[in-house]
């Protein structure tokens, strides 16, 4: 990325960072034109290089999502919470974030009185940033005609890539909220009296916008500098949108050029630098495409002809990139007494590297990061979705511990050497009498795709022989990170394909060309369903894909196209997210998926806990959309706008714009 002056970062914050949705952590004034500053913006804005480093900041904070620790939180850990693939697992919290179907309200995330379920989800951060994203690009689109420098190509072309950045966050915002709030301007003074706009008319305008953009934005290739918004990205963008709205074919020709005319290809062997791991003489990695696929030095290099998009994040500017705590939050919390050996005593230990007792063959916390469990993933995400034509795929290299791409905790050695069990696995029931050795199995006993979240830590190595014997630790670190690769468009043309005609013989071709690539040996024959291609999706996106709007924006495929999931329910588009209850039957496909897969609505789980002696996983029908926040409702003093369905204040006559175009026009309107 093309570098950003200090002093001109300093500028653009204070113009594009301000408040917008979120005016602050407890009033979240609505919309607010910027704060005065001295900082001029039809100064600032005026020039091809105040517009770069505007869209440098759009392109940083996009990254966010992905890398943000509040708390100890990642933010993109919420999406997965809202899916079957993970759950919360801090069971030291009080209000852990289990019980959602209950947790989950318009006021959740508003005020200290909620602190404790705000330390465990990231609803807040998605709202406030997600407009505040908007905002940023709208700045653009509002400035970008009176730079008299531009030819009309290159004024287009800071459009295209403007109208991205508010088109993914668009697409995001209509599938965790549904019909939201539609801002497309910046205004001259408060608007208060905002109506809220329907899904559908957002997903309209935000088509409309990526057609422009995929004319506009030149293609990768054309320009040296890396996580600039390329066609390629414009591309992918647009086939989700058509898919969004109904478009199947205009979508599958979308992944056609991608896959066939762009220049793209599958990584297929071993490319780039390889890196060993944390302690290859704890866990050692036999070199394969899916390691290196996933390392953040291969990530953004040229040789990666699989890359269609990423966000740059290596670095030591603390102003640029940022430190990704995925073996902090992600990893099992396994150095404590309550994971033990056979003959009672803890299990694992931290040995310091600076002693007698340090033995490089069991430094499992360099290895595998000191992890405390946050999230946690499902049985599912570590067993069944691996299985394919009903057989477990021992060769899937996105599954492998042989090769050390994946972590199961009977891969782990007692390295306790006064426990008579030193070096064996270890097993989650003593093998002598039958005893549960581990007493709290959702936060210490769960399996990890390390392949995905290894991360070096310099910082942490530096500290290798420190005083303190968690120096060393690794806790993740800064990573570049994919935004799209050609993988994704492989899935969501088959996605494409089955709602044009599920009988598709092609539709296998695509998900076998993932496959074969992962040296799968199971693969696909004959017709698939919507979750052959789900679970693909799964396999292959994990950390990388948001998974519960995916999710989401399936179950409105599949209610508009009629198509049935893999159990043969069909949904309705008028009232597949309009529906409330946590028993078994009904409502939409993400609903289905959760309750067929995870471990929501089973009933209460008993651990050895200080926070949590009984979790209840519930979640409701109702929580296909998130409740619009309150403090947004209320902030919006002119105005009405609608509550979600099931949620305290919806009501169905309030009304909203059902067209793009009258919701633009009435920007201009602020009481």
């Amino acid at each position: 990325m093309k570098k950003i002056t200090k002093q001109l970062h300093r500028i653009l914050m204070a113009l594009l960072l301000g408040s917008v949705l979120a005016g602050s952590s407890c009033s979240r004034d609505f919309l607010n034109p910027d704060p005065l500053s001295f900082y001029e913006p039809n100064t600032t804005f005026n020039t091809r290089s105040g517009l770069e480093a505007a869209l440098a900041i759009c392109d940083r904070h996009l990254k966010l999502y992905w890398m943000t620790d509040h708390d100890a939180m990642l933010a993109l850990g919420t999406e997965y919470m809202f899916s079957e693939l993970m759950v919360s697992a801090g069971t030291d919290k009080r209000n852990m974030f289990a019980d959602i179907a209950n947790l989950l309200t318009p006021t959740s995330d508003d005020g200290p009185t909620h602190h404790d379920v705000q330390r465990t989800n990231s609803l807040w951060f998605f709202w406030d940033e997600t407009y505040k994203g908007i905002r940023n690009a709208n700045t653009i689109i509002h400035y970008v005609d009176n730079v008299q420098e531009l030819d009309e190509a290159t004024k287009n072309m800071f459009k295209g890539r403007a109208y991205f950045h508010r088109a993914f966050r668009y697409l995001a915002l209509v599938f965790q909220y549904g019909d939201v709030p539609l801002v497309t301007k910046l205004l001259e003074v408060p608007k208060q009296n905002y109506r809220t706009t329907e899904r559908d008319a957002i997903l309209q305008m935000i088509t409309r916008d990526m057609e422009l953009a995929v004319e506009w934005v030149p293609d990768q290739r054309e320009f040296g500098l890396i996580g600039m918004v390329n066609k390629g990205a414009c591309r992918m963008l647009l086939a989700k949108c058509y898919l969004a709205i109904g478009e199947y074919a205009k979508a599958k020709e979308q992944t056609d050029i991608l896959i066939d005319q762009s220049g793209y290809a599958l990584m297929e062997s071993p490319f780039g630098t390889f890196n060993g791991g944390g302690e290859p003489q704890t866990w050692p990695i036999t070199r394969n495409v899916i390691w290196d696929l996933h390392r953040a030095e291969n990530k953004l290099i040229p040789a990666n002809r699989e890359l269609i998009m990423g966000m740059p994040n290596r670095g030591s500017d603390a102003e640029s990139f940022i430190q990704m705590l995925t073996m902090r939050v992600l990893y099992p919390f396994v150095f404590d007494n309550r994971v033990q050996a056979r003959d009672g005593r803890q299990a694992l230990l931290n040995i310091r590297r600076n002693t007698a007792e340090y033995d490089p063959q069991y430094d499992y916390m360099r290895a595998m990061g000191r992890g405390i469990a946050n999230f946690r993933p499902t049985r599912f995400h570590m067993t069944g979705l691996w299985q394919v034509n009903g057989v477990m795929d021992d060769t899937d290299l996105r599954h492998s511990s042989e090769t050390g791409n994946w972590v199961r905790m009977e891969d782990y050695r007692v390295n306790n050497e006064a426990s008579t069990a030193f070096g064996e696995p270890l097993t989650l029931f003593n093998p002598d009498n039958g005893a549960l050795l581990c007493s709290d199995t959702i936060r210490r006993w769960f399996d990890v795709p390390h392949y995905k979240l290894y991360l070096d830590d310099p910082v942490a190595e530096r500290n290798i022989v420190g005083s303190d014997g968690y120096r060393g630790a690794t806790n993740g670190g800064n990573a570049d990170w994919y935004l799209y690769r050609l993988a994704e468009a492989y899935l969501l043309r088959a996605e494409a394909k089955f709602y044009l005609n599920p009988g598709d013989g092609t539709i296998t071709d695509d998900l076998n060309a993932v496959r074969q690539r992962a040296q799968c040996t199971q693969l696909y024959t004959g017709a698939v369903t919507i979750g052959d291609i789900m679970n693909e999706r799964a396999r292959e996106l994990y950390w990388e894909e948001w998974r519960n709007v995916e999710l989401k924006r399936v179950s409105l495929c599949l209610a508009r196209s009629g198509m049935p999931d893999e159990w043969g329910n069909t949904y309705s588009l008028e009232t597949f997210d309009k529906q409330s209850g946590t028993d078994p039957q009904g409502g939409s496909y993400w609903y289905q998926r959760i309750v067929h897969y995870s471990m929501y609505n089973k009933g209460p789980i008993q651990v050895n806990a200080p926070g949590n002696s009984n979790p209840n996983y519930t979640i409701d029908k109702k929580n296909m959309y998130w409740p619009i926040p309150n403090s947004a409702i209320t902030a919006n003093i002119n105005g009405q706008l609608s509550q979600n369905y099931g949620y305290d204040g919806y009501n169905p006559t309030t009304p909203k714009w059902d067209n793009w175009e009258d919701a633009v026009a009435d920007e201009d309107s602020a009481e």
